[in-house]
C-alpha cells in the first residue's frame, strides 16, 4: 500500500503530510507568488476606487456646479 503523503503545491512532488513544500526553492516561489497576488489584488482595489470616484464626479458634477 502507498504511504500517506501529499503533493508540493508548486512542483507536485510527493511530500510528507507534515511539510508544506518539498524544498526551500519551492517555498520561495510560493512566497513570491503570494506577494504578486497580493500586489495585484491591491492594485485592482485602487483602480476600482478610482473608477468609482471618477464615475461619482461625472454623475454629480451638474449638482455640484462644475
Amino acid at each position: 500500500m502507498i504511504e500517506q503523503h501529499k503533493h508540493c503545491p508548486i512542483c507536485g512532488k510527493p511530500i510528507p503530510l507534515d511539510e508544506r513544500f518539498c524544498s526551500p526553492t519551492c517555498e520561495e516561489l510560493a512566497l513570491a507568488n503570494q506577494k504578486r497576488v497580493k500586489k495585484t489584488r491591491r492594485m485592482l482595489y485602487v483602480l476600482f476606487a478610482v473608477f468609482i470616484l471618477v464615475w461619482l464626479f461625472f454623475m454629480l458634477r451638474g449638482q455640484l456646479g462644475f
